[in-house]
């Protein structure tokens, strides 16, 4: 199963919106063939061992970190592929998250005869795939804010600079992270003191670039902003149903959301999972958005690179928080790592729920 796992994670920037899934064949204790998801609507991991056999599978065992599919997608099932080629056991290391097929694999496959166990390195399975089950089981992306600051917990200074705060190493490790992502998303404050261009530059990801989400409740952005001549979509979402302006951001390439509902934050999540299918959403943003969102319990991870610098008590702090104002009101982190990257530290928080 370990090894199953390093092949899903061969598929951790390419097999968006799907789950990242390995799978290997056993007999003997010898590993006979092995697969990984690849790409949405290529052949899932279980269907690319089968084929790369270079014997029959008949009574051989295998090792899956997700239970098998049982309903025809754009793949056939692969309960059906795994029965037809006399596979005798199936181990899965975690079940699937739908709620609406969870458990319907296995069960087809012990209707058929094949010996099936789930559980083996589940947790390291969940983690692989958080985003996966997170718009699974709570209809949004599982939201992973990043954040570079001082070691007095400063982000910019009170002129809005903020470039560059950590060095080189640290900034291409955020490349990994905006690559392994289904979406950018900042506000509309990061857009007109910045201008990024939210893609990824030093990962090969083929053709594919995340989609860059906008947060843009008044449309202030500007038709000429630098991401919107870059490749990949732009979204932004909205209140303001000004055709004018919404008729040049569309003509310079953006794709306008028009959100009604009060719950601005929520909508927009409920969106990209329910519409656009993002399992994992990298949050580049300022204290306002961070903090308004993390207020509305949408964060779940936190990924800060601290730099040795000092940066005085008037520049800007992670998160804006008018909410806590007493000790118990404090939100509580887990530390999940703590690592060196170059000469600034990563670390990265779970946020628990209360």
């Amino acid at each position: 199963m370990s090894r199953a796992l390093q092949l899903a994670r061969l598929g951790v920037n390419s097999s968006h919106p799907n789950p990242r899934v390995g799978c290997v064949i056993v007999r003997d204790h010898d590993i006979i063939a092995e697969g990984w998801h690849e790409y949405a609507g290529g052949p899932h991991a279980e269907i690319n061992a089968l084929a790369s056999l270079s014997e029959k599978a008949e009574g051989a065992s295998c090792y899956v970190t997700l239970e098998p599919c049982n309903h025809q997608g754009r793949t056939g099932p692969c309960t059906e592929a795994l029965i037809s080629a006399g596979i005798e056991t199936v181990f899965a290391a975690m079940k699937d998250p739908n709620p609406l097929v969870s458990g319907k694999g296995l069960e087809k496959l012990q209707e058929a005869g094949v010996k099936t166990n789930f559980g083996l390195m589940q947790q390291e399975a969940h983690k692989l795939n958080q985003g996966f089950v997170t718009r699974m089981t709570e209809k949004r992306p599982f939201v992973r804010c990043k954040m570079a600051m001082s070691l007095d917990g400063r982000t910019a200074l009170a002129s809005g600079e903020s470039k560059w705060i950590t060095e080189s190493a640290a900034r291409e490790d955020v490349q990994r992270l905006r690559a392994s992502s289904a979406a950018i998303m900042t506000g509309i404050g990061t857009i007109l003191m910045d201008d990024p261009g939210l893609d990824v530059r030093s990962v090969d990801i083929g053709e594919r670039q995340p989609v860059r989400v906008i947060l843009d409740r008044k449309l202030r952005m500007p038709a000429g902003a630098k991401m919107l001549s870059l490749a990949g979509r732009t979204l932004i979402f909205t209140q303001n149903d000004d055709v004018n302006t919404g008729k040049a951001l569309q003509n310079a390439g953006a794709e306008l959301v028009l959100i009604s509902d009060d719950k601005f934050l929520s909508a927009v999540m409920q969106h990209l999972a329910e519409h656009e299918q993002i399992n994992e959403v990298l949050l580049e943003a300022g204290a306002e958005l961070a903090g308004a969102l993390l207020d509305e319990g949408l964060i779940d991870e936190f990924i800060i690179y601290q730099a040795p610098v000092l940066m005085g008590d008037k520049a800007k702090g992670l998160f804006h928080l008018p909410s806590i104002e007493t000790m118990k009101d404090k939100l509580e982190l887990e530390i999940v790592d703590r690592r060196m990257i170059g000469r600034d530290q990563r670390m990265t928080f779970k946020v628990n729920r209360k």
